[in-house]
């Protein structure tokens, strides 16, 4: 059961996933990197006990930021889009 819970790191909250949300249903998670798209499905099955139609997956590559004198890179990882079922919803997404 823990294997789930590795697999969907967070939720990820913006305007724009707000807005997909309200609109057609589909909400965006980050997820283990080397997750593919069956098990992100088996895994926000199990945890929210909805019906999953589809899933989209993104590799957001890491962005360059600074700060004053130090410079780096925002961690790289993976976005999942979940599209549910007509009626399914997750409650106040949160994990």
């Amino acid at each position: 059961m823990t294997k789930y819970y590795d697999i969907i790191k967070a939720p990820i909250i913006t305007e724009q996933s707000t807005k997909l949300i309200e609109s057609d249903n589909k909400y965006t998670f980050k997820v283990d990197r080397k997750a593919n798209k069956v098990e992100i499905k088996k895994a926000v099955e199990t945890i929210f006990n909805v019906k999953v139609l589809s899933v989209n997956t993104v590799n957001v590559l890491p962005k360059f930021k600074r700060m004053g004198k130090y410079e780096g890179y925002k961690s790289a990882y993976k976005k999942a889009v979940v599209k549910l079922a007509e009626g399914q919803k997750i409650d106040a997404f949160s994990m």
